[in-house]
């Protein structure tokens, strides 16, 4: 089981002080929470990535090959890489390339964004959303498994003895994770070429999440890829904590009461009570984490969203010391003391490494 972070990289003001960090400053934070990601022992760090104020993040592979420079071990990801928007033939140069430098720490998650106006600034139609994610994942596909690719589609111009260069790191390409809030397509998707499939898990009930896990589950042992339940499944959630529940929800709240995403809405209560949202002790956090497996079965990845809607660098990376020291130690032992033995760890390059060398023997 994997457990990590991943930022959205929003630039909000503080509302107890009212101050806005600059564009840089966010930019280092980022930066700097990575580095304590490592150092506090989580296994990743993701970066969503936005082209519209208040967002950072336009360059993903930028910040994460920065990133791999200066860490050892962390496992870096994005939190949305924009299939429909991003030509295929780039995302598959910049993530082999960034493979290569990260020694192989690499994996994304595609998805559509949530920002209707992306689109066409990218040249594209947002009525197509669909059609481009599936499209041009087919396409990136097979660009990171053939050497030499032809192709014709609907939403790019036509490819003819075309190599993506660098290839992937030891011919594996990264490992795909497909991330929806919303889209059974998306789900279906995953499926089909066995991919992961990632659940935000933020902003909505879990049955919502149990339907769209549930579909993925069913139609990954569809396809021949395993099980259900050995499908790979990963999870968002939103946590802050101190000590003391009182103590986490009183200095929470101006925070939500004024975020862009769900301020001036529901109560914090409220949207406790009706989301994965959690605010109060590590205990509260470990059972309530727990129960995620209860309502979607056993799964491979849970980030946590915890830099956001203002919130000071050094109180993230006070709740980061939190979640290493006394979180997620306790729910590693609990994850893998309930996971049946046929249920598999979240894949990486070198357990896909090995079972390409494995196959390559088995068939010789």
């Amino acid at each position: 089981m994997q457990f990590g972070i991943f930022t959205v990289g929003d630039v909000t003001p503080d509302p107890t002080t009212g101050r806005t960090p600059t564009e840089a400053e966010r930019i280092k934070a980022m930066v700097r929470i990575a580095l304590k990601a490592e150092e506090v022992g989580l296994d990743v760090f993701a970066t969503g990535e936005h082209h519209n104020p208040p967002f950072v993040p336009s360059s993903p592979t930028t910040m994460l090959g920065y990133v791999a420079a200066r860490t050892e071990r962390l496992i870096l990801s994005t939190a949305t890489t924009l299939i429909t928007t991003n030509d295929p033939v780039k995302i598959a140069e910049d993530f082999a390339m960034l493979q290569h430098l990260a020694d192989g720490r690499v994996d994304l998650m595609l998805g559509r964004g949530n920002t209707g106006p992306v689109y066409p600034w990218f040249g594209q139609d947002i009525r197509q959303g669909i059609p481009l994610a599936i499209e041009n994942y087919h396409l990136l596909h097979r660009l990171w498994r053939e050497d030499v690719v032809d192709w014709q589609g609907k939403f790019r111009t036509p490819l003819q003895g075309f190599t993506s260069t660098p290839r992937p790191l030891d011919g594996i390409p990264p490992f795909v994770w497909h991330g929806s809030i919303r889209s059974p397509e998306i789900a279906e998707q995953a499926a089909y070429y066995g991919d992961g499939f990632f659940a935000n898990n933020i902003f909505w009930p879990k049955e919502h999440f149990q339907r769209l896990i549930g579909l993925y589950r069913r139609r990954y042992e569809h396809y021949g890829h395993g099980s259900a339940d050995q499908a790979i499944v990963g999870l968002g959630g939103q946590v802050f904590m101190r000590k003391n529940s009182q103590d986490a929800i009183r200095e929470f709240r101006p925070y939500f009461d004024n975020a862009p995403v769900y301020g001036h809405g529901p109560s914090l209560e409220e949207f406790m009570a009706e989301t994965p949202l959690t605010v109060g002790s590590p205990q509260q956090v470990i059972d309530r984490t727990l129960q995620f497996r209860e309502y979607f079965g056993d799964y491979q990845r849970q980030l946590f969203l915890m830099d956001h809607a203002g919130l000071p660098l050094k109180t993230v990376l006070e709740q980061l010391d939190i979640l290493g020291e006394e979180v997620v130690p306790v729910l590693r032992r609990e994850f893998a003391a309930l996971r049946p033995a046929h249920v598999p760890d979240a894949p990486t390059h070198e357990s896909l490494r090995k079972a390409a060398a494995a196959k390559e023997t088995a068939n010789r």
